[in-house]
């Protein structure tokens, strides 16, 4: 297999830049150089490890675990990593299966009083009081078949985003910061500022956006741009200098979808995508300008603003974002 770049990789495999990055943080890829290229190139090892970690993501692994697995010649970790998640599997069937029978006695009281035309109360009847309580359950279609693409399926029951909420971003003005490179989202020049001006003193609800701009892939050479906000105050008697290198905006709000992620799991801005698109309700509103601004869409980093502000101390606030895709109503 001869090297693939970056962007290449991105598009075969489904990953963004950053999750490839993150990776190679942990110590999960090791891609290889060339004096040719100033950019990443990953040479036939590296696409097997990634494809073993996508592989391993699908089976509902944690990164944490799929380190230990990777890297443990011996294998009585990743064993017990194994039979670890088996047990939880087991957990989750039987609190599924428990359900399954709840919904079927339902299912067969509603039937028996169509056919003999007797009411049934189902909110009412005793039967509702036998519901187990709260259960922590996925829905799982893993049964006998290994292939790839059963494993896709049962990947994309098991991420489907039931948890989508609806939220209105009203209008702000915002401090941006743009740079088009090899890691364009790690630049420190937000940070930077927080600090500098004690931000989260003067607007302790300061929020923290980025996109890409532009998407990987449109330019040629590979590199991509990366577009960094953070609110600022409106009120004109609260002025905060800004860097030569920032730019201020003013941001005119709009209605988006959300879904949750815990950084770096990127992909499922693909599920995001898919809830929009099949929703009734709503349809994306994307800008005109395309993949040069990522469609509209946002990425707000929670919490971002107070842990920048600290420092970013080692113990911090777990990285959870916002996926954020412009929507309006049908």
């Amino acid at each position: 297999m001869n090297t693939l770049t970056i962007t290449q990789v991105t598009k075969l495999y489904d990953v963004t830049p950053r999750m490839l990055r993150h990776y190679e943080k942990l110590g999960l890829i090791t891609p290889c150089k060339s004096e040719d290229y100033a950019y990443r190139l990953y040479d036939e090892a590296a696409i097997r490890r990634l494809q073993q970690i996508i592989i391993l993501r699908k089976l509902r692994f944690s990164l944490k675990q799929i380190a230990a697995i990777l890297q443990d010649n011996a294998q009585q970790e990743a064993l017990q990593i194994m039979r670890d998640s088996i047990a939880e599997l087991d957990s989750e069937i039987d609190s599924l299966s428990k359900v399954r029978s709840i919904i079927g006695e339902f299912a067969n009281l509603l039937d028996l009083s169509l056919r003999t035309k007797m009411s049934f109360d189902l909110l009412k009847d005793e039967t509702i009081t036998e519901v187990i309580d709260t259960l922590s359950l996925s829905k799982s279609t893993l049964k006998e078949k290994y292939s790839m693409n059963d494993l896709e399926k049962a990947n994309d029951v098991l991420n489907h985003p039931e948890n989508v909420r609806i939220v209105l971003l009203p209008p702000f003005t915002v401090a941006s910061f743009h740079q088009i490179g090899k890691n364009p989202e790690e630049s420190d020049e937000i940070s930077d500022f927080i600090r500098e001006s004690q931000l989260y003193e003067i607007k302790p609800d300061a929020r923290f956006f980025g996109f890409n701009h532009p998407n990987p892939g449109v330019r040629d050479d590979g590199l991509y741009g990366y577009e960094q906000w953070v609110t600022i105050p409106d009120d004109e008697d609260i002025q905060i200098p800004l860097p030569p290198t920032l730019t201020k905006k003013h941001f005119e709000g709009g209605l988006y979808a959300a879904l949750t992620i815990k950084f770096p799991e990127f992909h499922r801005w693909n599920d995001l995508v898919r809830w929009v698109n099949e929703s009734d309700r709503y349809e994306a509103n994307y800008s005109e300008l395309g993949d040069e601004i990522m469609g509209g869409c946002l990425e707000e980093h929670l919490n971002w603003v107070y842990s920048a502000h600290m420092g970013w101390p080692e113990n911090g606030i777990d990285g959870q974002l916002d996926l954020l895709l412009p929507i309006k109503p049908k």
